[in-house]
């Protein structure tokens, strides 16, 4: 019922940055809790960033807190990933996903039933 579709990956110098866009289909978006995931080379997926449905609040790994933002735009059904100054242990294909909020708030919510993008490749070089 509801499909995302990742996009703004690419190969960026230490330092860079660059913004991941995820455009999602379906009538529910506004009220999805929306997420960003990565997974590494040679390692699981980690979880990223979430954001909730109304986007007034945010959760961020600590690998990347303070250098990633997240945000959404309920009326374009997208929601996007700024990465600021990129490090090599950035690189790692990028996941979207998509999940009605459980009420117990983004740092314990699961996960296990979202849906999900195909992902968008980053590759940061040192």
């Amino acid at each position: 019922q509801v499909q995302l579709v990742e996009s703004g990956g690419g190969l960026v110098q230490a330092g860079g940055s660059l913004r991941l866009s995820c455009a999602a289909s379906g009538r529910t978006f506004s009220r999805l809790v929306m997420g960003w995931f990565r997974r590494a080379p040679g390692k699981e997926r980690d979880f990223v960033a979430a954001i909730s449905w109304s986007g007034a609040n945010t959760y961020y790994a600590d690998s990347v807190k303070g250098r990633f933002t997240i945000s959404r735009d309920n009326a374009k059904n997208t929601v996007y990933l700024q990465m600021n100054s990129l490090r090599p242990e950035d690189t790692a294909v990028y996941y979207c996903a998509a999940n009605f909020d459980g009420g117990s708030g983004l740092a314990t919510m699961s996960w296990g039933t979202a849906w999900w993008g195909q992902g968008t490749q980053v590759t940061v070089s040192s």
